[in-house]
């Protein structure tokens, strides 16, 4: 292997992780200002925040599920998977809170500094949730058997590139 095929080996999971990162930050940007071009916007910011709620948690429940099953969680593991199951529905739901907090502002009435600033509350969310996470998880994974961990290390490695979106 070239000395620069080694460097750009060394770059592919930062990339992956910054287009994980901006897809997160996109995917729950878009479905609150869709609601915000409806003909009464109270009744559509409502209508859209229980939609969305409602699909944010199916989509957490599948993937608690899928990792669930991926992961091969024994029923020795499951009081510590219990806390990562936990911790992803928190997560999701800081989100939704946030999502739901930007629907109920009119476009119209933000500025450039506003919608920069929705951004960081988003990102800051999506930092402390894996922080979050993170604290569970490491306790999880410290049990797993060997196996079970590189299972766990392959599950997360090819995580984007199964186009799952990411609600970890």
């Amino acid at each position: 292997m070239s000395v620069l095929s080694r460097r750009l080996a060394c770059y592919v999971p930062a990339a992956r992780s910054i287009a994980v990162t901006a897809l997160l930050g996109a995917s729950f940007l878009a479905i609150p200002l869709t609601s915000a071009y409806a003909a009464d916007p109270e009744i559509a910011a409502q209508q859209t925040g229980a939609e969305s709620a409602q699909t944010a948690a199916e989509t957490v429940e599948q993937r608690i599920t899928s990792l669930h099953s991926e992961l091969k969680i024994t029923g020795a593991e499951e009081a510590k998977w219990n806390s990562v199951a936990q911790a992803m529905r928190e997560n999701a739901a800081a989100m939704e809170k946030l999502a739901a907090a930007r629907t109920l502002q009119a476009p119209s009435s933000m500025t450039a500094v506003d919608d920069l600033k929705g951004y960081e509350k988003f990102a800051q969310a999506h930092v402390d949730g894996l922080k979050n996470l993170i604290g569970s998880f490491e306790t999880l994974y410290a049990s797993f058997p060997d196996d079970q961990k590189k299972t766990a290390d392959e599950v997360f490695q090819t995580f984007g590139e199964k186009g799952r979106a990411p609600h970890i």
